[in-house]
């Protein structure tokens, strides 16, 4: 291979890479023009770690502080490379840092129709829906619900104890991660939930 060649096309993964912390795809690979057939290759010389099934990482790239956030949002990829996963109710509160609530699984909201043929049971937890744009915000290299969608979805499940739902309520209010008047203007939230939010906002 024309070494020009070779240096752009390292250099284009790297910047990519750089953008999903050092993580990318066999598609992107292959968008950044490494035929198929050079994968295994990088991955014997020690330029690139096989993290997962079609996803590897730079291995001279710093690790991420989340790696697992970012594999399991590049595991969602459809066939156009992008990610359909949005991490969202008790993975959503910890990445927000609200309350001290520690899940054991990745939670993580996907499209109605969403299908893979294996699903990492171990990791996560898939929950179906479909969400506006207004509703999740981008991280390094995936995408979390926002803090009100996030408190919603919980409500909406019921299986997060109360006591963690005013801490996080509280703090969310506190840091101004959305106010009161917000949640009273959405057209989206019912009335009854509405003032149990503000209850809870107040200490009660």
């Amino acid at each position: 291979m024309h070494m020009t060649l070779y240096k752009k096309m390292a250099h284009e993964i790297y910047e990519l890479a750089s953008s999903q912390g050092g993580y990318f795809t066999t598609k992107q690979a292959q968008e950044a023009g490494y035929a198929a057939s050079t994968h295994s290759y990088n991955v014997n010389a020690g330029n690139w770690l096989r993290e997962h099934r079609g996803i590897y990482r730079l291995a001279n790239y710093p690790n991420p502080e989340r790696p697992d956030l970012i594999l399991w949002s590049l595991w969602t990829c459809n066939r156009k490379g992008e990610p359909q996963g949005v991490y969202s109710h008790q993975t959503a509160l910890s990445i927000h840092d609200l309350s001290d609530l520690m899940p054991s699984k990745l939670h993580m909201t996907v499209p109605p129709g969403f299908r893979r043929n294996s699903s990492p049971a171990k990791a996560l937890v898939l929950h179906k829906g479909i969400l506006n744009k207004s509703d999740a915000e981008d991280r390094h290299g995936f995408r979390v619900t926002r803090p009100l969608k996030t408190i919603l979805d919980i409500f909406a499940e019921g299986n997060v104890s109360q006591d963690h739902m005013q801490q996080a309520v509280l703090q969310a209010v506190q840091r101004g991660l959305f106010t009161l008047a917000e949640v009273e203007r959405s057209a989206r939230i019912p009335p009854e939930l509405k003032k149990q939010i503000a209850k809870l906002a107040k200490g009660k």
